[in-house]
């Protein structure tokens, strides 16, 4: 939000709202997905930050380590970008992924898992676990290894989590979702009482995702492709970040009620005035710091490493 006697215009938000905007407006109906992937890839691309880049093949899924300096080998964050399930990758994503990477100081594994409608359900939660089960064949053990993920990407975390405890194999210390897409029903409140606040997104864009998502096949409300609608209890601990502009804000905070009706340890942020996923846009909001920290101090509590505060 615009601090006294602030030009709306010139907002910190305004900007990051306008860096969305100038992509969405190159598309319309007959821009193929190839080209909407590379569009969204050159917009947020790139980055400064100093750590390493590594591409691997985490069981045959495409990666990359993400490491600060002097990151431990033993502990490690498993990271799903988001994108609707159908752009977005680890190039769009490794500004942020950086960013949590140096301000917990753990190194992160990003996989680029596949995309729809090429690849529909269960095609990405199935390479989510895969990765996980690689990286536990790298000598990472359950209790060193946190979740985390934005958007559809924090679909993809809670949705692999149910997926492991229905086999009957160890979740994760912890996880981070950051404007978890949870309803592909899109049942909240929040998509009218939003609907003005919110500058991108609107009810039938999330629904056309899901149908591209599903391909007309499933049920929106099955709880690995909804993970709100899911018995939530023996996940492990969560922290939900959510801007308070956003049409998705009930899938957070339902999310939220029913976890700890499950009895899981959660805790949720409102960002005032913020928007989906704004913890991308560290050049343009202190408030994406601020948040970054609040996630690297939730991760060096469960991974047992004092993290280093970012830069507010």
């Amino acid at each position: 939000m615009a601090r006294a006697g602030e030009d709306l215009a010139t907002a910190p938000i305004d900007l990051a709202i306008e860096r969305i905007r100038a992509v969405y407006r190159t598309w319309n109906r007959d821009t193929a997905v190839a080209q909407m992937r590379g569009d969204w890839d050159a917009a947020f691309g790139g980055g400064t930050a100093a750590v390493t880049c590594e591409r691997v093949s985490a069981g045959g899924v495409d990666g990359e380590w993400i490491s600060p300096a002097n990151a431990p080998e033993h502990k490690a964050i498993l990271y799903f970008h988001g994108g609707g399930f159908r752009v977005g990758s680890v190039a769009s994503h490794r500004d942020l992924i950086a960013q949590i990477a140096l301000a917990s100081g753990f190194r992160v594994l990003a996989i680029n898992y596949r995309l729809a409608p090429e690849h529909r359900f269960p095609a990405a939660l199935d390479d989510a676990i895969a990765a996980y089960d690689w990286m536990l064949g790298k000598r990472l053990t359950p209790g060193n290894v946190a979740f985390a993920g934005d958007s559809a990407g924090g679909n993809l975390v809670l949705a692999a989590m149910l997926a492991l405890r229905e086999r009957g194999l160890a979740l994760p210390v912890s996880a981070v979702l950051m404007s978890p897409w949870t309803d592909l029903a899109a049942t909240g409140m929040s998509y009218v009482t939003r609907a003005d606040a919110d500058p991108i997104h609107q009810r039938p864009m999330i629904l056309a995702l899901a149908r591209d998502y599903l391909g007309g096949q499933g049920d929106l409300r099955d709880p690995l492709i909804s993970p709100l609608y899911a018995d939530l209890r023996g996940l492990p601990p969560l922290l939900i970040q959510v801007g308070a502009r956003e049409t998705v804000l009930d899938d957070s905070v339902m999310l939220t009620d029913r976890a700890r009706a499950a009895g899981v340890d959660v805790s949720l942020e409102v960002w005032d005035g913020m928007i989906h996923v704004f913890q991308m846009f560290g050049a343009e909001l202190p408030e994406a710091h601020r948040a970054i920290a609040s996630i690297a101090a939730f991760l060096g509590q469960h991974l047992h490493i004092k993290a280093e505060r970012a830069p507010s």
